[in-house]
């Protein structure tokens, strides 16, 4: 039977029949291996959430330069403005302090913001 091998954030890698290994996969990219436990780092982690809010984010962007753009056509100033402040909080999102106050991985994914960024990938 062949071994199966787990390789962390550095490249170090242990036979899987061996390791302690997180229960949540959703941040294996930022594993690190301690002798025979893999624990997640927490600066890695976070790089890993901020880049799937980025994600996020994207067409939710797109999706708003449309509704500036109507606004802009019909000249209706409170469109843009909520527009202007939901545009805004979507940029701000990589930065919120929750992301940088987490602690631990379910601090970091609670650290979604549903009302900018819709249902949690994490959920």
């Amino acid at each position: 039977m062949a071994t199966t091998y787990i390789v962390d954030k550095d490249g170090n890698q242990i036979d899987a029949s061996k390791a302690t290994v997180p229960s949540d996969r959703h941040f294996r990219g930022a594993w690190s291996l301690s002798g025979s436990v893999i624990s997640e780092d927490m600066d890695a982690a976070k790089a890993i959430f901020k880049d799937k809010v980025r994600e996020a984010r994207g067409p939710l962007l797109d999706a708003e330069d449309v509704v500036y753009m109507k606004a802009l056509e019909t000249d209706d100033a409170d469109a843009k403005a909520a527009s202007v402040t939901k545009k805004a909080a979507l940029r701000d999102a990589p930065a919120a302090s929750a992301i940088n106050a987490a602690s631990d991985i379910a601090a970091l994914k609670a650290a979604w913001d549903t009302d900018v960024l819709g249902d949690s990938p994490y959920a």
